[in-house]
């Protein structure tokens, strides 16, 4: 059988290169590249839909994310891009793979044989497959993209001491400064590594690899290398679930 393929990018060298490696799977018909969210809104009103699309995230003129609120499509997802911390949406929007760039053959492989696996007889992925299947297969960020005025930087989780929420805005904090996100508390509770990191109450996310002293009386404080000025207390509920998680 043939799967109609497209591939969404807008940087021609990344496309070509992807294009280059599709090429080597024989049951794959690319039938578009698509380089804009205009262009794909456009193509997608015009054109039978395909049954397995490539998409990068971040393009010239919008997320990707933003064709297909607009465009109901069947199709399976597997989003390309250089970061990882759109991961939790990707998965909200008919993906079930996400690849990082540069991308490797090894992973391309894997998430052409992940797709193919779960492709009923009429070669188009269920959502509510899709649901079930990350129920198993859960991500991990391992970076994120901040902005800085008009600058972009990329924070390693690994160099994250907390994530805290003040006044609707959740940050992170990193020995250099604390930096704005896109997050909800909720959603990186989704998305971090359990072993690395534990939420001690509504208001605070914490990095093992930085705590520097645990009070336990009265209550139980934590003390980071880096934090806001603050004290972050364990909430009550939270205790014996924290202790677990430091001794696990």
């Amino acid at each position: 059988m043939s799967i109609k393929t497209i591939i969404i990018e807008d940087e021609k060298p990344a496309a070509r290169k992807l294009e280059r490696m599709l090429a080597n799977y024989s049951d794959l018909e690319l039938v578009a590249t698509l380089n804009s969210v205009e262009e794909a809104v456009a193509w997608f009103n015009e054109n039978e839909h395909p049954q397995l699309i490539f998409s990068d995230i971040v393009l010239g003129d919008g997320l990707s994310f933003d064709i297909f609120e607009k465009v109901a499509t069947k199709a399976f997802i597997i989003y390309t891009t250089a970061f990882d911390q759109y991961t939790l949406k990707a998965f909200k929007l008919n993906s079930i793979d996400y690849l990082l760039k540069p991308i490797m053959e090894e992973d391309l492989t894997k998430a052409v044989e992940k797709f193919k696996s779960f492709l009923p007889e009429d070669g188009f992925v269920n959502s509510q497959e899709i649901k079930q299947i990350l129920k198993k297969d859960k991500s991990t960020l391992s970076r994120i993209l901040v902005k800085i005025g008009y600058n972009l930087k990329i924070v390693q989780t690994n160099e994250i001491s907390c994530f805290f929420s003040e006044n609707k805005i959740v940050y992170l904090q990193t020995s250099e400064r604390s930096f704005p996100t896109d997050f909800t508390l909720d959603e990186l509770e989704n998305v971090l590594d359990e072993k690395d990191f534990f939420r001690v109450n509504r208001q605070y996310i914490i990095h093992s690899k930085f705590i520097k002293n645990i009070h336990t009386s009265p209550t139980y404080k934590v003390e980071l290398d880096y934090q806001p000025d603050e004290e972050i207390t364990v909430s009550r509920d939270r205790v014996k679930d924290f202790k677990d998680w430091l001794s696990s």
